[in-house]
C-alpha cells in the first residue's frame, strides 16, 4: 500500500464554517482508533523501552520513604512547566512563595494559573475514585483550571459554542481550526467511548497518546486545551493502572521539543502520520520517566547525606532533624511557617536554622533581620532543572 493511500483514509473531513465574520476550513477528525490500524510492530523498541522506564519510575517511588512528598513536589513542578507552555512566566519558587504566602514573587495571575493546575490535577485523581475519567471529569477539571484566573471568562467547566482557532491573528490565517461547534458533540462522544473501549487492544501507552492528539485536535474548550490535553496523559495511565502514583508528567520533553510537538500533531491531521506521532510520544515517556526516576534517587540522596551530617554536626540533632522533616514539605519557608510546621518554639527554630545554614543545608534569601525567607536549596535545585520560562 503506497504512504498516500495509508494516510488518506486516517484524515479527517473539512467543513466550512464561519469564524469572527469570515469563513474558514474547520478540520474535523475521524474517530479513534485509526483505520488502517496503527502498526504496532514499528514501535515495539519504543514501547519497551517506554514501559520498561516507567516499570523503574514506579519501583523507585514505592521505595521512597515519604512518596506523597516526593510526589507533592513533582506535580508542582509539572503545573509550572505545563503553564509556561501557555506562556506564564512563573517558577517553581514563585509558586512554593505563592503557596506558603512567604513573598511576592511574579504576577499574580501567573501563579495563580499554575496553582490552578495543580488543583485541578490533585482534584481529578481524587475524583476517578468515584468517577471514570470521562467528558464529565474533564469538564469538573476544566472549571477548577480557570476558575479566578484570566481564562475565567472563557466558560469554565464547559465545552465551547463557538468556533475557535490555533495560530495566526485571525480565523483565515490560522495554523488549524478545529471541529465547529455543531460537529463538537460527536466528535466528544466517539472520543469518550474510546477512552473505555476494550474492543481494539493497543496498549495503554499507545492508545494514551492516540487520546492526546484527537483532544488537542477537537480543542473542546475556549481556553485551558493544552494543559488538560497534558493531564489526561497521566491520568488515563492512572485509571489504566500502568502508573501506581501519578508521576509522568511530559511537559518539560515537549517544552524542550515544540516545533517537532506542533509539526507532528499537524502531519498526524494532515497525512494521518500516527506512528510518526507515537515515536516521539513513546520517545518522550521514556525520556521523562527516565528524568523522574534520577530525580528521586537524588532527592533521596541528599535527604540521607543531610541528615546524616545534621545528626554528625548539630548540637541540636533532634530538633534540626525535626525541622529538616519540615523543609522537605516547604522547601521555601519563613521561620514564622517553619515554627508553626515543626511545632518547636521560635528560639529553637531560629537557633536551628542558624545551625544548618552553618552547614550549608540552608539558606536566608531576602537579606533581611524580619520576614526571613529560608531556602533548602539543594533540594530546589534538583527540582528546578528545566524549568526556566520560555523566552516570550
Amino acid at each position: 500500500m503506497a504512504q498516500s493511500e495509508f494516510g488518506s483514509s486516517r484524515i479527517g473531513r473539512f467543513v466550512e464554517t464561519p469564524a469572527a465574520g469570515e469563513m474558514v476550513r474547520a478540520y474535523v477528525p475521524r474517530p479513534l482508533p485509526p483505520d488502517p490500524p496503527v502498526d504496532l510492530l514499528s514501535l515495539l523498541d519504543r514501547l519497551t523501552r517506554a514501559e520498561r522506564a516507567l516499570g523503574r519510575l514506579d519501583g523507585i517511588t514505592m521505595m521512597l520513604p515519604r512518596q506523597e512528598l516526593f510526589l507533592y513536589m513533582y506535580v508542582r513542578k509539572e503545573a509550572v512547566l505545563s503553564s509556561q507552555i501557555e506562556g506564564t512566566q512563573s517558577t517553581l519558587v514563585d509558586l512554593l512563595r505563592f503557596e506558603q504566602e512567604a513573598m511576592a514573587g511574579q504576577p499574580v495571575d501567573d501563579i495563580r494559573e499554575v496553582s490552578n493546575y495543580v488543583d485541578a490535577l490533585m482534584y481529578g485523581l481524587e475524583r476517578m475514585d468515584s468517577l471514570p475519567l470521562s467528558l464529565r471529569l474533564i469538564r469538573e477539571m476544566h472549571l477548577r483550571l480557570l476558575q479566578g484566573t484570566r481564562g475565567g471568562t472563557k466558560d469554565p467547566g464547559e465545552f465551547r459554542r463557538s468556533q475557535n482557532w490555533i495560530g495566526g491573528t485571525r480565523p483565515g490565517n490560522a495554523l488549524f481550526v478545529p471541529p465547529p461547534p455543531g460537529d463538537l458533540a460527536h466528535c466528544l462522544d466517539a472520543f469518550e467511548r474510546f477512552i473505555h473501549d476494550q474492543e481494539a487492544r493497543l496498549p495503554a501507552l499507545v492508545k494514551a497518546g492516540l487520546l492526546h492528539v484527537q483532544f488537542e485536535t477537537i480543542h473542546p474548550f475556549l481556553d485551558g486545551n493544552g494543559r488538560i490535553g497534558r493531564l489526561l496523559v497521566t491520568l488515563f495511565l492512572c485509571a489504566e493502572g500502568v502508573l501506581q502514583k501519578p508521576l509522568l508528567y511530559l511537559s518539560l520533553f515537549l517544552k524542550s521539543r515544540r516545533s517537532d510537538y506542533y509539526r507532528l500533531l499537524q502531519e498526524v491531521r494532515e497525512q494521518g502520520a500516527w506512528e510518526a506521532w507515537l515515536e516521539f510520544f513513546l520517545e518522550g515517556v521514556a525520556e521523562t520517566a527516565d528524568q523522574a526516576f534520577l530525580a528521586a534517587t537524588r532527592i533521596v540522596e541528599l535527604f540521607k547525606r543531610d541528615r546524616e551530617q545534621i545528626a554528625k554536626a548539630s548540637e541540636r540533632a533532634g530538633s534540626a532533624l525535626r525541622l529538616h522533616e519540615v523543609l522537605q514539605e516547604a522547601p521555601y519557608a519563613t521561620a514564622g511557617t517553619l515554627v508553626q510546621r515543626s511545632r518547636l518554639s521560635a528560639p529553637t527554630v531560629n537557633a536551628v536554622l542558624t545551625d544548618l545554614e552553618q552547614l550549608g543545608i540552608v539558606e536566608e534569601v531576602t537579606g533581611r533581620r524580619r520576614g526571613r525567607v529560608f531556602a533548602y536549596r539543594a533540594y530546589l535545585e534538583i527540582l528546578n532543572e528545566g524549568t526556566t520560562p520560555l523566552a516570550a
